[in-house]
C-alpha cells in the first residue's frame, strides 16, 4: 500500500466515523489488497458500503480511489526489490546481506520518527510519568520488549509491572489496576485472543493505554489507545518491527524522565547504589 495513504490514515484516524474506522483498518491490516481489489470489493471486505469507502477517501483527500491505486504503484514501481539488483564486481560472502539490512532499518527508523509528532510523544510521557502505576502488556516476540522496556522504567519511578506475566493469572494481575494507571502496549503482530477483553477491562476501568505498536496494527491499537506511537517494519514481508519499537520505547524512556526530572534522576543514583552494595555486577 502507498506509505502517505497509511500515514494519513494514521494522522486521520480518531477523526474517521466508526464505518470509516472499520475500512481504514482493513486499509492498513491487508495493504496489498489495494493494487488487486476494487474500491466496492474493499468496502464489502470491511464490511460497510461503497459510499463509506468514497466518503474515506475524500477526507484523507483523494478525489477517487483510482487515485489511491495511482499513488500505491507509483510508490511500489520507485522501490526495486533487493534481490534484483547485480553487482558488478564480487562481494565478499554475506556483505550485500548486512549492507540490505542496515539499509532497511535504516529506512523503517527514518519513517517512523519523520512521522512521530511530538504532541503525540508528549502526551505518552505525561500519562507514563503521571500515572499512580505502571503496567506494561506484551505477547509472544513482544513480551522481550515489555521486559526491557520495564527494566528503563523502573529506573525512574516506583511501581512499574509487568501484566499477565504468568498465563492465567490475568484475573488477578488485573485486579491490582485502577483508574489513571497507565497501560504500555506492545503490539507488532501476535493479538491472542484475551488480548481484546483485556484491553475492554482496561477501558472499563479507565486506565490510560499508551500503544507501541506496529504501523499495520496502529488503526486497532487506536480503538484502545490514549495515544499510539506507531512504528515502521524494515521488512514489509517479515512484518519485522522490533527494531523500531526498541527505539520508540527508548525515546519514550527518556521523555519521561525529562517530564519526572530530578526525581528520576534520584532514583536511578539509588537504584545503582543498591546494585553497588549488593555486589552482583562486575
Amino acid at each position: 500500500m502507498s506509505t502517505r495513504l497509511a500515514l494519513r490514515i494514521q494522522e486521520r484516524f480518531e477523526k474517521l466515523s466508526p464505518s470509516e474506522r472499520k475500512l481504514a483498518a482493513l486499509l492498513l491490516e491487508r495493504q496489498d489488497d489495494v493494487l488487486t481489489y476494487s474500491a466496492t470489493e474493499m468496502a464489502e471486505l470491511a464490511g460497510t458500503s461503497k459510499a463509506t469507502a468514497a466518503r474515506l477517501f475524500r477526507s484523507l483527500g483523494y478525489s477517487d480511489f483510482n487515485e489511491v491505486r495511482l499513488q500505491a504503484r507509483e510508490e511500489r514501481n520507485r522501490t526495486a526489490p533487493f534481490e534484483q539488483r547485480r553487482a558488478v564486481t564480487p562481494e565478499p560472502a554475506g556483505s550485500r546481506s548486512i549492507s540490505n539490512h542496515l539499509q532497511a532499518e535504516m529506512t523503517a527508523l527514518t519513517r517512523t520518527f519523520e512521522a512521530l509528532r511530538s504532541d503525540r510523544l508528549a502526551l505518552a510521557a505525561r500519562l507514563v510519568a503521571e500515572a499512580p502505576r505502571v503496567w506494561l502488556l506484551a505477547f509472544g516476540l513482544d513480551e522481550g520488549l515489555a521486559r526491557s522496556a520495564r527494566l528503563q522504567f523502573a529506573r525512574l519511578r516506583p511501581d512499574v509491572q509487568l501484566l499477565a506475566l504468568q498465563p492465567g493469572n490475568w484475573g488477578e494481575d488485573l485486579a491490582m489496576t485502577g483508574p489513571r494507571d497507565a497501560l504500555l502496549l506492545f503490539l507488532s503482530g501476535e493479538r491472542p485472543r484475551v488480548l481484546k477483553p483485556m484491553l475492554d477491562y482496561a477501558r472499563t476501568t479507565r486506565m490510560q493505554v499508551v500503544a507501541v505498536s506496529d504501523q499495520a496494527l496502529a488503526a486497532f491499537a487506536a480503538r484502545y489507545a490514549a495515544v499510539v506511537l506507531p512504528c515502521h517494519a524494515a521488512s514489509p514481508a517479515s512484518g519485522a518491527a522490533s527494531a523500531t519499537m526498541a527505539s520508540m520505547t527508548r525515546l519514550l524512556a527518556a521523555a519521561v524522565e525529562e517530564r519526572i526530572g530530578a526525581a528520576a534522576t534520584q532514583r536511578s543514583d539509588l537504584i545503582a547504589e543498591i546494585d553497588e552494595e549488593l555486589d552482583h555486577l562486575e
